[in-house]
């Protein structure tokens, strides 16, 4: 099955991107426009790993950078 983008499956192309872009930046402004976006983000992170669940996909825990930097035998004791 081939793998197709959002934009691909509406039609959208660069132009038509940018355009957008320029609408919602003008609509919300410069300063509410990180927080859209940090809203937004969060959002898809949310609605993907709800969907892992729901497909039954076992989530791999990545290990942190905190811990690795105490597990690291180069680091000096605290």
């Amino acid at each position: 099955m081939p793998s197709t983008h959002f934009a691909e499956l509406l039609g959208l192309g660069f132009p038509e991107l940018l355009i957008i872009l320029a609408i919602v930046l003008l609509l919300f402004g410069g300063k509410k426009l990180p927080q859209l976006a940090r809203g937004l983000g969060s959002s898809l992170k949310e609605l993907r790993g709800s969907l892992d669940d729901a497909n039954g996909v076992k989530k791999v825990a990545k290990p942190s950078a905190a811990g690795a930097r105490e597990g690291d035998a180069t680091s000096e004791p605290q």
